[in-house]
């Protein structure tokens, strides 16, 4: 069965797209000409509203892979991904109210040293790039290495004009895109499949709607646990403590404005976790008697999406690049984002240090120079991903089993004041271990299929191509681990590193002897005892481990500190940054 390839009109209106954003990129260049500060480019002058910082983050992590890989995942597992918008709320809860408030009020413009995560986020955004370039290729025919270098180009470019203004107002413009491209394939994909009644009709007799499994068993890919609990973990390692997500925060002009755009991205994040789950349904109904997959149509599950598309709309040239502009959006702002984030943590960890007394001028040409520079790495890290094979697969997994023991090491620092610096390196030592332990392993020896099998799929009314039935060989040594630790699921690998990481840096800490709070700017750390203390102001002081938060009023922007003061600050950060 072969569905029609990209055609001129296509073309056309993806590369309006690309237009658009690179427009916007030279409106701020245009616009913002006259402020030359590094500041204003790298963090928007601290002048931005809540609205289009909403729409930025939104877009900036629902990249390609979540328009590609959730439509997938719910066509072959069933709708339980919908529970993703508990654990969106629970991230968008814990980094609002308990890590946003410290790095806005210290002033932090970055949140760890280039040295120690630059090359991840290179790899990742690479992988980015290449993953849904290479999905797209082989099922509508869309050129790779064309979309490759076009996405590296528009998002160097627009980067390197206009700064953090271009990239939050391009992902602004890149959301709606994003929404639009989902709208109008659900549209038409219900329309073809006898409407919505229909469609529900068929995903209940497919057993895609029994969303709420209470299975505690941790071995099982997807339970309500193991989204809810294992999923917040991995995405406040991915969302809460990250770089650009700080980084979009604290470009607000007030804190108030920074929660309020985390909360109205959380209403962004569910319409498109929404649109992505329903999308997954209707693709069911459409191939229930004829899986594309199985039928080897198409060789990965992640082509499922865009071979659907250009299957329904095979009669309606422009509106597959509609959803090819859809799936890049996503690439486009995540791209941007990482460009940016590594630019600011380059200027401000690096160049700032060893060359403290560069002029303004000087400074805005360096940072734009280094977004320039990440453009081109990024670029040519997705040539790089292209030559990995089946460990693209594994670099991601890598990327999430490191965001864990981050986000063990900044709740160290944040929550917990009487942290040392031993108990912050032995914890995050202990945090990257037990992850990198249990992700490696189950990479080695792949749970058992009973815990991770999808759902009955079809071929009854297919036409199947001539294949040969790949042949799998089961390792040799099948060690007792491989059926407990190395099993567990994906989602808990976060959880495992975070949670080594705090439990280890505590008793390191205290076995070496705990920080004294005496020597801690109160800004730093948050006081959550207070929550669980109210009824005790003599226990909830206790809980304060001599941080002095009732002796001044900490204020909602960057305090004054003196000389002495900063240096102690500048020591405090190195627990936890």
């Amino acid at each position: 069965m072969k569905v029609k390839k990209f055609v001129a009109w296509d073309y056309v209106v993806f590369a309006a797209l690309f237009l658009v954003c690179a427009s916007i990129g030279v409106f701020f260049a245009v616009k913002e000409r006259k402020k030359k500060t590094s500041k204003e480019f790298l963090v928007g002058g601290k002048q931005m509203t809540c609205g289009p910082i909403a729409f930025s983050l939104t877009s900036s992590f629902m990249s390609a892979v979540t328009v590609l890989g959730t439509p997938s995942e719910v066509y072959r597992y069933g709708a339980s991904f919908v529970l993703f918008f508990l654990s969106y709320a629970l991230v968008i809860i814990f980094t609002a109210e308990l890590f946003l408030p410290v790095f806005y009020r210290s002033g932090i413009t970055s949140t760890y040293e280039v040295s120690k995560n630059y090359l991840k986020m290179i790899l990742y955004t690479g992988i980015v790039v290449y993953a849904p370039s290479l999905a797209l290729n082989q099922v509508t025919g869309f050129d790779l290495w064309g979309s490759v270098v076009a996405t590296g180009i528009v998002c160097t470019f627009y980067c390197t004009l206009g700064g953090l203004k271009a990239v939050v107002w391009t992902d602004a413009f890149q959301m709606l895109v994003m929404v639009a491209g989902f709208v109008t394939v659900l549209i038409r994909g219900t329309t073809l499949n006898g409407g919505s009644t229909k469609v529900w009709e068929d995903a209940y007799e497919g057993s895609r709607l029994n969303i709420f499994d209470f299975d505690i068993d941790p071995l099982r890919r997807h339970t309500f646990w193991t989204i809810v609990i294992g999923g917040t973990f991995t995405w406040l390692g991915l969302y809460g403590v990250n770089q650009s997500t700080i980084q979009r925060c604290i470009s607000c002009k007030s804190e108030k404005h920074a929660k309020l755009a985390l909360y109205l991205n959380l209403l962004g994040l569910w319409t498109v976790l929404v649109c992505a789950v329903f999308c997954g349904l209707v693709m069911y109904s459409h191939y229930k008697s004829c899986d594309p997959w199985t039928a080897d149509f198409i060789s990965a599950p992640d082509q499922l999406m865009p071979y659907f598309v250009m299957d329904i709309f095979s009669s309606m040239p422009g509106v597959p690049g509609l959803f090819v502009a859809c799936a890049f959006s996503g690439t486009l702002s995540t791209v941007a984002a990482s460009i940016n984030a590594l630019a600011t943590v380059t200027f401000e960890d690096l160049v700032k240090k060893g060359f403290p007394n560069l002029s303004e001028k000087m400074s805005t040409w360096i940072s734009k120079g280094l977004c320039i520079l990440y453009g081109v790495l990024c670029t040519s890290m997705a040539a790089a991903a292209s030559l990995l094979g089946g460990v693209v697969q594994a670099s991601l997994s890598i990327h999430g089993m490191c965001g864990g023991p981050m986000l063990g090491l900044f709740t160290l620092g944040i929550v917990f004041p009487c942290a040392n610096w031993k108990g912050a390196i032995g914890g995050l030592l202990a945090g990257i271990t037990l992850a990198f332990w249990a992700g490696t392993g189950s990479f080695i020896y792949p749970a058992p299929p009973t815990k991770s099998i999808p759902l009955q799929l079809s071929t009854l009314n297919c036409t199947l191509v001539n294949s040969t039935e790949a042949l799998t060989t089961a390792p040799v040594f099948w060690p007792f681990l491989a059926d407990t630790w190395y099993s567990l699921s994906y989602l808990y690998f976060s959880a495992i590193g975070c949670l080594g990481c705090a439990v280890t840096g505590l008793l390191i800490s205290f076995i070496t002897g705990p920080s004294k709070g005496e020597d801690i700017p109160p800004v730093l750390i948050k006081p959550v005892c207070n929550l669980f203390c109210f009824w005790s102001k003599s226990l909830t002081t206790f809980l304060w481990c001599g941080v002095r938060h009732d002796s001044q009023e900490v204020s909602t922007r960057p305090p004054q500190l003196s000389p002495a003061g900063a240096q102690e600050q500048r020591a405090c950060r190195h627990v936890w940054a």
